[in-house]
């Protein structure tokens, strides 16, 4: 740091004097111009010590707005002239990072794997922020050269390693209450191998970030360490986009009508069912409700979303090279298979020559991307679902029902207004039954439940045909899950299922639009009570 002046460590501070923004934004601007002017090398030294303004605030309105990190002179000033968002979306792995920091005393590194823009590095920034007293992240997907090197020829001299990220990013580590953050680790597989080493050395905290880590060509040349806790992160689930609604009332009411089986009443249950809806439309991408936040009209939120399914193509072209096609195909098919009565993905759809040996990678990698959710046929649920999953017989959910709608409708400039309204106040009858199974599935497998269905087919006997939407398990109890998106008048493959299978057999769920209810064995709940079971 620069001596004499009123510096922090992680950046520059706008030294807490109550002045404009605007004010703060001259004299920045006119700084990051006597830059411009200096000579290259001075001009680089200086950034140097400026690099990565991850704390620069200003007062404005009553509000902080933070100067997040930047890698260039032109990212400085772009940074500065950008209004940032000044709400904060609260999710529920906040609390688990907390569990991992305190329980581990550096004794672990914390991996986090998740889809791309689904939240994971302002997670880490904010908890690095809040629960450390300095931190460093590195984004894999943008390191400089010089960061590189530090991994390929300081990693056998710690000493000299970690001097030199302190200088590089201006950044003072403190012994046992800083964190390194590696972002996008999955970019350089060279520094996941070297967490071994940094934990077994202890100064430091160490959390991972990676959006495509268990795919092949991320982990075929290092050894994965052992020193990893991983947990995997979800788009935000609907507790989570009712409290960047501000309402923090609402679900507690919920979750004890739930253990208690009794209705929540009609105007409550209208009230949430709307909010669910809501949630349906946007998703759960951070972006996407941000985006929501701001404008409360869904032409806005649907433009980001395509820019993450067009950032998704980008990732399929990059990673996973010589089989491409074959995953893009899989992945535009979603929309029209969910749209099936069975909603069995049918590869005759893509080619009819089209066989699942030769697709499965391309299953493989949107699973493990954490794009999709794929449900497998557990064909004999006597012996335990995982057993009798049958692979070549599977359903390929959107793992954000958000997305799922918007790619449904890419061919169209944007999804109309009017559609979205349509969903909202349950006057869409086409692909109603698509959309929300998909919510179904990704509130269950955000849960934690490994997807699995039940789909038999005897055409000389009908008692035999039957097809479950969801099953899982409670108590190692066997429990079926049907999905009804608007009036049903039976649930004949349900009442078949239980007779076949009742000694197997724990509770059974009717997922519906209306209030709770128990009828004649069954539990009725609303749709949004899925992210309960």
């Amino acid at each position: 740091m620069i001596p004499g002046t009123a510096f922090e460590r992680r950046g520059i501070a706008a030294f807490g004097l109550r002045i404009s923004r605007s004010q703060h934004i001259s004299a920045a601007m006119h700084f990051i111009n006597l830059l411009f002017r200096a000579n290259n090398h001075l001009s680089n030294l200086l950034f140097r010590a400026y690099y990565h303004l991850s704390n620069l605030p200003f007062r404005a309105k009553g509000a902080m707005v933070r100067l997040y990190q930047v890698n260039s002179l032109r990212g400085v000033r772009a940074a500065m002239t950008e209004e940032k968002d000044p709400v904060v979306l609260k999710r529920k792995l906040y609390d688990r990072l907390l569990e991992w920091k305190n329980k581990s005393r550096g004794t672990s590194a914390l991996m986090i794997n998740g889809a791309r823009r689904v939240g994971k590095s302002f997670l880490c920034r904010q908890f690095a922020e809040n629960e450390y007293e300095s931190y460093i992240m590195i984004d894999f997907g943008n390191a400089p050269v010089e960061i590189l090197d530090l991994f390929k020829y300081d990693s056998s001299n710690l000493d000299l390693f970690f001097a030199k990220l302190s200088a590089f990013y201006s950044t003072l580590l403190h012994k046992r209450s800083s964190v390194i953050i590696f972002d996008e680790v999955q970019q350089y597989p060279r520094a996941r191998q070297l967490i071994k080493y940094l934990v077994e050395d202890g100064r430091y905290d160490y959390i991972e970030t990676g959006s495509l880590i268990r795919i092949r060509k991320n982990v075929q040349d290092i050894i994965i360490p052992s020193e990893e806790e991983r947990v995997e992160m979800f788009p935000l689930d609907l507790e989570e986009f009712l409290w960047a609604l501000g309402d923090f009332a609402t679900m507690p009411l919920v979750r004890s009508c739930f253990n208690n089986r009794t209705p929540l009443g009609q105007a409550l249950h209208r009230k949430v069912m709307n909010d669910f809806r809501q949630y349906v439309i946007v998703g759960g991408m951070p972006q996407a409700v941000l985006a929501y936040l701001r404008n409360k009209e869904f032409e806005s939120v649907d433009a980001v979303k395509r820019q993450i399914i067009t950032l998704y193509r980008n990732d399929v072209s990059k990673f996973a090279a010589g089989y491409e096609d074959k995953v893009i195909a899989v992945f535009d098919g979603i929309p029209g298979q969910l749209s099936k009565k069975e909603k069995k993905y049918r590869l005759s759809s893509i080619s009819k020559e089209a066989r699942f040996r030769n697709f499965e990678d391309s299953f493989i990698w949107l699973h493990e991307a954490m794009i999709v959710n794929t449900s497998l046929n557990a064909t004999d649920p006597h012996v335990g679902l995982a057993l009798s999953a049958d692979k070549a017989t599977q359903k390929c959910y959107m793992a954000d029902t958000g997305l799922l709608i918007t790619l449904a409708f890419m061919d169209k400039p944007f999804v109309e207004n009017e559609l979205y309204r349509a969903v909202l106040f349950d006057r869409l009858e086409i692909n109603e039954g698509m959309i929300m199974e998909n919510a179904v599935a990704q509130m269950l497998r955000t849960q934690g439940h490994k997807l699995y269905f039940y789909s038999r087919n005897d055409p000389n006997n009908r008692e035999n045909h039957m097809e479950i939407d969801f099953l899982i398990t409670e108590e190692r109890k066997i429990a079926p899950i049907e999905v009804k998106s608007g009036k049903y008048r039976s649930h004949s493959s349900l009442d078949k299922f239980r007779k076949k299978f009742s000694k197997s057999l724990g509770s059974s769920y009717i997922l519906y639009t209306n209030d709770v209810m128990v009828k004649d064995g069954i539990v009725h709940l609303p749709l949004y009570m899925a992210m309960l079971l």
